[in-house]
């Protein structure tokens, strides 16, 4: 099976004031996106920024900034978040989604503490007033996503708009989650060729900690409770590469990129997205692993084709 190799360009936890090489405006999402692409991603995992200070934004006008440019530059699989910030609402999350109608949507499987606040303490000059604010206040932060709004987004983005979905576990409650959602009969095309998309999330304080036998037992669950599935790991923060490494040689997909972490090695920033696309991707070959094209990727995936915006 060929890897399929996945980059987050920017996200929404990482702040302007904690790497000068993380994406906010639109023609700098752009630029690093299609460097993403040219050096092996075949998922852009996309979130918008207000690019005056680069705050997470649901505004489709931020939207429209950068993904007409990435659509024509290259045949990457646009995946657009519909987790978008924990401070927004679900409306506002959906709003651009529902509008691009992308082939791919990620969807956190549940609700949980998505603490952020110790990344406040390290000494820093912030560059925009609303930064140590934003992170001190995930201390009493929820990001919400009940049975309701799960089944409300695989409706609105899956069955009236035909996307498929990056599920994001955070931790093995989200499994057992997505298989009730599935026995309900919510979830397009499951059970009809097609795997769901697994992407195990770890290292993210409120969700489960970023250690090797955590995503043994996530992998065991999920071989447990779904007949068909493919499978990524994303480790945020320091052990992205080793987390990397693991998944690629227990036959799973990657996920790298600035929203998850913004080095390249220990006290070594990462300039671009596509300094750590190019990183695992030798550390995947290297492992004899093929990485996976595009339309490969459309292929094992079952989606429904690239879409232009």
């Amino acid at each position: 099976m060929k890897i399929v190799i996945s980059c987050a360009i920017t996200g929404s936890i990482h702040t302007p004031s904690m790497s000068p090489f993380l994406p906010f405006r639109a023609e700098d999402i752009a630029a690093q996106a299609l460097g993403a692409a040219e050096v092996g991603a075949a998922v852009l995992h996309l979130h918008a920024r207000d690019p005056q200070d680069g705050r997470p934004s649901a505004a489709l006008d931020h939207w429209c900034g950068f993904l007409p440019a990435i659509s024509a530059g290259c045949d990457a699989v646009v995946n657009m978040t519909t987790g978008g910030s924990a401070v927004m609402s679900l409306a506002q999350r959906l709003a651009a989604p529902e509008a691009f109608a992308p082939e791919m949507c990620s969807l956190n499987m549940g609700s949980m503490n998505f603490a952020l606040y110790p990344m406040a303490d390290k000494p820093r000059d912030w560059r925009f007033d609303w930064e140590e604010p934003f992170l001190r206040g995930s201390d009493d932060l929820v990001f919400k996503n009940t049975p309701r709004d799960i089944a409300g987004v695989l409706q609105r983005m899956g069955v009236e708009r035909g996307a498929r979905f990056e599920f994001e576990c955070y931790d093995v409650s989200h499994l057992y989650l997505l298989r009730h959602v599935m026995d309900r009969g919510l979830v397009p095309g499951a059970g009809q060729g097609a795997p769901i998309f697994l992407q195990f999330v770890l290292g993210v304080l409120g969700g489960i900690a970023a250690e090797p036998e955590h995503l043994l037992h996530l992998k065991a669950t999920a071989e447990r409770l779904f007949p068909r599935f493919e499978w990524s790991v994303l480790a945020a923060g320091r052990r992205q590469m080793e987390f990397a490494t693991l998944a690629a040689a227990m036959g799973g997909h990657v996920r790298v990129g600035l929203e998850d972490n913004l080095y390249l090695g220990r006290g070594v920033l990462a300039r671009s997205n596509a300094e750590q696309v190019a990183r695992v991707r030798e550390i995947v070959e290297a492992l004899g692993r093929v990485v996976a094209t595009p339309d490969e990727t459309r292929a094992i995936l079952g989606l429904k084709g690239k879409v232009m915006f």
